[in-house]
């Protein structure tokens, strides 16, 4: 028999916020995590705006000898986890230990650490490389260090799926739960791709807004959208077992009960014609939670603000709900928080909680000029107030993976 799996604890650091609370309250006020671009020279590149975090300090959760030896995704990761645990109010003691697992995605890891330590080698020769280069470059090091952080002993494991890393992590662990693997799971993702490199190769790619303005350059579903602004961040998520939840007597945001995931099979960069991969996503979510189309209140899409994404992904929400497309509250967080890359399913699955558990559902900012392809309702602007049974969240990334999660209000 599967086991139910709820949400009892939320952790982030994010543009709009380096709290759950504060990212949540900036999030239905409509206020923006975009500006200009400072962490790397914006004269050599044709991006202007990012949406960064700007006011991190590693050492409110970690010591400064331990932060140096750790990339910038991953002291988002563990900061952001040890928020989640606080949150929940849950102490992995060593008895719970082994039944504790940790499972963070991240797109494109230490990159940061990589260009650092490629110059150091090529002015001063492998000797000078730092020993803890690699360890802290790969990707899986966030789920890593949150481990030996935490002490949690149980299924330790990084998915990367590009953009779709966060949504695949959370999935993936909603899994080892329900099948009794594991009662507790740390999970979401974490990004800190504010680099040379990375900003010259989306750069390159055409992928990015190239737009002057911070405030309304991440437009998602607008017809004067002109490419996504790249953001750093993590949302974690506390996943647990509803029997040791009520066993704990601890709150619950939501519960997690669809999972779906796939693979368009055709480009490197571009959504399948018509958001196909998608559409299967959602659907084998929906089917996995036991929920009908007509059931869903509200959408975090995927919402990139590029110009094929926010067209196939609502041609996609059309094939999947039909009629009910036309019911359904769709919002685009990116608009706020900019794309977290491999994070971004993270924090929008923690919206998405929030949303749930609050009644509000976040809206789509910079909204201004509809686009007659994308004719859905979007939450333009200003937040609303309404009751949220159950909600879906898409991710979609390069490489066509395609991850969906469905949250449903908790009852029992």
């Amino acid at each position: 028999m599967k086991r139910r799996v709820v949400i009892t604890g939320l952790g982030t650091v994010s543009p709009i916020g380096c709290d759950v609370a504060t990212m949540w309250d900036n999030a239905i006020s409509g206020v923006s995590g975009v500006g200009p671009l400072t962490r790397v020279d914006a004269s050599k590149f044709p991006m202007k705006v990012a949406a960064e975090v700007s006011d991190f300090d590693p050492t409110q959760f970690m010591d400064k000898k331990e932060a140096r030896k750790m990339d910038r995704f991953t002291q988002f990761a563990v900061a952001a986890s040890l928020m989640a645990l606080e949150d929940a109010d849950l102490k992995i003691t060593d008895e719970i230990a082994p039944r504790v697992g940790v499972w963070i995605g991240s797109g494109i890891g230490g990159m940061e650490t990589y260009e650092q330590q490629f110059r150091t080698f090529e002015e001063k020769g492998y000797r000078r490389v730092s020993p803890f280069f690699v360890p802290m470059m790969i990707p899986d090091m966030a789920s890593g260090q949150v481990s030996i952080v935490t002490g949690a002993k149980g299924i330790n494991s990084c998915t990367v799926t590009a953009c779709a890393s966060g949504t695949n992590s959370i999935g993936d662990a909603f899994k080892v739960i329900q099948r009794g693997d594991a009662d507790f799971m740390i999970t979401g993702g974490a990004e800190a791709p504010i680099t040379d490199m990375a900003v010259a190769g989306f750069s390159a790619a055409k992928a990015i807004s190239t737009s002057e303005d911070p405030k309304t350059a991440s437009r998602p579903f607008d017809l004067n959208r002109d490419g996504f602004v790249m953001g750093e961040g993590a949302g974690i998520l506390i996943l647990e077992s509803l029997e040791s939840a009520q066993q704990r007597g601890a709150k619950i945001y939501a519960e997690i009960v669809g999972y779906g995931a796939t693979g368009d099979a055709y480009h490197v960069t571009a959504p399948a014609p018509e958001g196909e991969g998608g559409v299967r996503a959602m659907r084998q979510a929906i089917e996995d939670a036991g929920l009908q189309p007509e059931d869903f209140d509200y959408m975090n899409a995927h919402g990139t603000s590029t110009p094929y994404n926010d067209k196939f992904e609502t041609m996609a929400i059309k094939t999947v709900f039909g009629d009910h497309a036309q019911n359904l509250a769709i919002s685009s967080t990116k608009s706020m928080t900019g794309h977290l890359l491999g994070a971004a399913g993270a924090v929008e699955a923690i919206l998405t909680a929030k949303a749930i558990a609050e009644s509000i559902i976040p809206p789509t900012i910079n909204y201004e000029t509809p686009d007659p392809e994308c004719d859905l309702d979007y939450v333009p602007n200003e937040a609303r107030k309404t009751e949220v049974r159950a909600a879906i969240s898409n991710s979609l990334g390069f490489g066509g993976h395609n991850a969906c999660i469905v949250l449903k209000k908790y009852a029992e």
